[in-house]
């Protein structure tokens, strides 16, 4: 193993520390961050704003997610999801993510303070904390609540983007922060239903572990109304207009379908429709609520 980390080549390591990175999920973190600072704006964001809200968001967030997989690397060796990550092979050393992971973040703390204002780096660091201290320290390994309470890590890109934009976090960002929050249980426990087995098998307590399929179904259906209604908050609100409108109603209505098709159907095929619609829904909405705001008024 030792001699697989030391005959790697440059760009194979590079690719290592890029699948630390959890580039998918960072896709979607940076993505909800940009339409956070471009909502924010009364036009366009200036570049170097842009450039440096989006670079620092990003180098945080890809810090964040390599210490998750150091703190979580013997677990992730125990499940088929998480097992091809690169420390559970050993193609990268635990000393050597946790600098690389350091640098990046730090460097990103660095990029937000210069190239934005102080709150958005402040609001990104406490972001950092709670993802990697509050949620996978101390919740994930011991409450079946830690995706509805560790969420609120995840729900704060956009309230990032906004404070890069503007040095503020007004209610309008926070509206956006209680979509992402009351999304984040139906999308994770969704996975968990059809991965059940693995996280028991990791230790890990997620809710259909510890309460069961059936009372995780019921969950998935409750957050995805409560979901829905938080949804028509920026038309209500008036933060947005029609186009969010028709668009995020039909979403609501797919979802609320998929999750009571889950609940009905309790198939694990049905579970995993659900997740990744939800990942549609999210990327989705925030699109939606882009070009509302620049065409919409």
């Amino acid at each position: 193993m030792e001699l697989t980390i030391h005959t790697m080549s440059v760009g194979a390591r590079l690719r290592c520390h890029v699948r630390l990175a959890k580039p998918r999920v960072l896709a979607l973190i940076v993505f909800c961050a940009v339409i956070g600072m471009f909502v924010a704006a009364p036009g366009m964001v200036p570049l170097p704003t842009l450039l440096a809200g989006t670079l620092g968001i990003a180098l945080v967030a890809a810090g964040a997610a390599a210490f998750n997989c150091v703190i979580e690397r013997r677990r992730d060796a125990l499940m088929a999801r998480t097992r091809e990550r690169p420390l559970p092979r050993g193609e990268v050393g635990a000393t050597e993510a946790v600098l690389v992971a350091g640098l990046a973040g730090g460097a990103g703390l660095l990029l937000l303070y210069h190239g934005t204002n102080a709150l958005a780096m402040w609001l990104t660091l406490a972001t950092f904390v709670g993802y990697t201290i509050l949620y996978t320290v101390l919740l994930k390994p011991r409450t079946p609540q830690n995706i509805v309470i560790g969420g609120a890590a995840g729900a704060m890109p956009p309230v990032l983007g906004w404070a890069a934009t503007t040095g503020d976090a007004p209610p309008q960002a926070w509206l956006l922060f209680l979509i992402i929050l009351l999304w984040t249980p139906p999308h994770f426990w969704s996975l968990a239903l059809y991965r059940t087995r693995e996280y028991a098998a990791a230790g890990f307590p997620m809710l259909p572990v510890v309460r069961g399929r059936r009372h995780t179904q019921r969950c998935i259906v409750a957050y995805t109304i409560a979901l829905a209604a938080a949804s028509l908050l920026p038309v209500a609100v008036g933060m947005s207009g029609w186009i969010y409108f028709v668009v995020v109603a039909a979403l609501d209505v797919r979802f609320l379908a998929l999750a009571w098709r889950t609940l009905r159907g309790d198939r694990d095929a049905d579970a995993r429709r659900t997740f990744r619609f939800s990942i549609t829904y999210l990327s989705t909405l925030f699109a939606a609520l882009l070009v509302d705001h620049h065409l919409g008024a």
